[in-house]
């Protein structure tokens, strides 16, 4: 808790998402404490999923595909602006909060072999969008859309080049494909 710069810090939280109170990112990640997190799962209208390929460079997960993007809320912003303000630094997509729709909340605990561990009490929403995204080259190496049927083989046969949240997100959403759907139904 040394650092002023708000973009440093994560939310703690409890099992039921309530506000325990603030650490850096990095220690949190270091003593995996739980803490918020935004994943959002953008689709296009042939209904494709965006997926982005990690920077190399990012502190843990670097070079694996992902969902389209993921954040820490700010203390006192909503999961809404995380998820808006996120898919516009990360993706170069602006996103409006009033079209994300919220699939599920779910928490995990995943250790990386730099020792950092992501233990987040995380909400996932999905987005509709033909928008191509501008990614930052610091988050993002690489993109792609997926037709579902591709996306579901891949990671049968190659789990290991996604990360490990996404693998649980994807198998929730499937949990929750009828939300999903009604996300192309509102247009």
């Amino acid at each position: 808790m040394t650092s002023n710069n708000t973009a440093d810090m994560v939310v703690l939280v409890d099992a039921g998402d309530n506000t325990l109170g603030t650490m850096e990112k990095m220690e949190a990640h270091r003593k995996g404490v739980l803490h918020r997190a935004v994943s959002i799962l953008v689709f296009n209208n042939r209904k494709e999923w965006l997926l982005h390929r990690r920077a190399r460079e990012k502190y843990h997960a670097g070079g694996l595909w992902t969902n389209a993007c993921c954040t820490h809320p700010f203390l006192e912003e909503s999961y809404e602006d995380a998820a808006c303000r996120r898919m516009m630094e990360e993706m170069g997509i602006e996103v409006e909060a009033k079209r994300l729709v919220r699939l599920f909340d779910f928490t995990y605990t995943a250790s990386f072999d730099n020792g950092l561990t992501e233990h987040e009490y995380d909400r996932v929403f999905a987005y509709i969008t033909d928008t191509e995204p501008v990614p930052n080259p610091d988050e993002v190496m690489d993109w792609n859309y997926l037709p579902h049927e591709t996306l579901d083989s891949d990671i049968r046969n190659h789990p290991d080049l996604y990360t490990p949240w996404f693998r649980i997100i994807y198998q929730k959403a499937m949990e929750h494909s009828d939300k999903i759907e009604g996300c192309f139904e509102r247009g």
